[in-house]
């Protein structure tokens, strides 16, 4: 059983380049998490499930951390999602920086992080 929080969309300031931590840019984060809440299925209860506002703002305090790598926040995301919920079975966080600095066009860069 899976739960997929899709594109949650974040304004931060990650960058190896100092401009990026002054102007920021736009930032999507996308979690996939393998647990299993059969009890949420038979009882809809939410405690036999994960609270995706939880999820959210747990998401949402890493990005505001600024790193100098997407990968350094990917990987702050996944260890605190692990923490905060063990019965997380498998973990996927994807970090999506959109529009980089680079020599040409370039729609995003994202990194994927599993754990």
């Amino acid at each position: 059983m899976q739960i997929l929080l899709e594109n949650m969309k974040f304004f931060a300031f990650h960058g190896a380049i100092p401009e990026e931590r002054i102007v920021g840019c736009t930032y999507t984060v996308t979690v996939k998490m393998d647990v299993d809440f059969s009890e949420a299925v038979k009882t809809d209860d939410l405690n036999g499930t994960i609270n995706y506002a939880d999820v959210f703002n747990l998401v949402k305090e890493e990005m505001k951390k600024p790193s100098n790598l997407i990968e350094h926040v990917a990987q702050r995301i996944l260890d605190v999602i692990k923490k905060t919920y063990p019965q997380v079975e498998a973990l996927e966080v994807r970090v999506s920086k959109h529009r980089p600095p680079v020599a040409g066009d370039m729609e995003r860069a994202t990194v994927v992080v599993n754990g």
